[in-house]
């Protein structure tokens, strides 16, 4: 008997009509951290985002000063974003749907986010109001992504019950990069190579970690 037909009978032996009932499996792992602005900030660097803290009244002017310094003009709006952020660039509307041509050519995308998760320094998309579709996040090469600190959560168990699975969530890790075989990063391979992140402070509460 070859390695593959073993492999295979092992396998219909473990599945056919005489395979032992599977016990249940356990979920008393940790559901919850103590992580949260500090650590999110922390994981930002981390992974080389850049993090903007701002409050409500200062926030459009903040959009419009980071879009400033990018030297972003011709920038993608989903609906849903505020027209008072954009104000000084070139507004892109996806509807109807940009091609890909577009989206690549366009100099950025500005999104609003469904949470984010202290713990790992992950922003979350679901393709809400503010979101889009996720190819505007991924074919631009420049993301400006608007975090609000109440929608911060300290673990990604906690996301997860937040989310709703049946949304087109997209989990979004700091800049796109990957490493090779020989250890060297390259950014910009899956997604966009520049990330900046404003962070909004809670209403009366001081977002300085």
């Amino acid at each position: 008997m070859s390695a593959r037909d073993d492999v295979l009978d092992r396998v219909r032996t473990a599945i056919g009509p005489g395979a032992r009932p599977t016990t249940g499996i356990p979920r008393d792992y940790r559901a919850t951290t103590q992580d949260g602005l500090a650590a999110f900030l922390e994981r930002l660097a981390h992974y080389d985002a850049r993090a903007i803290q701002t409050d409500a009244a200062d926030l459009d002017e903040t959009v419009r000063d980071t879009l400033t310094q990018r030297h972003a003009r011709d920038v993608i709006a989903p609906d849903g974003v505020p027209s008072g952020w954009l104000t000084t660039v070139n507004q892109i509307k996806d509807t109807p749907p940009l091609d890909n041509e577009a989206l690549d050519g366009a100099d950025g995308v500005v999104t609003t986010c469904a949470l984010a998760i202290a713990q790992t320094g992950t922003i979350v998309l679901d393709g809400g109001p503010g979101m889009g579709r996720r190819a505007l996040t991924l074919l631009p090469d420049y993301h400006l992504c608007i975090v609000r600190a109440e929608q911060i959560v300290p673990s990604v168990p906690e996301a997860l019950a937040r989310l709703d699975p049946t949304s087109p969530l997209t989990f979004i890790s700091g800049p796109s990069a990957t490493v090779d075989i020989e250890m060297v990063r390259v950014k910009g391979v899956h997604g966009p190579r520049t990330l900046d992140v404003i962070l909004v402070a809670a209403p009366g509460i001081d977002s300085r970690p």
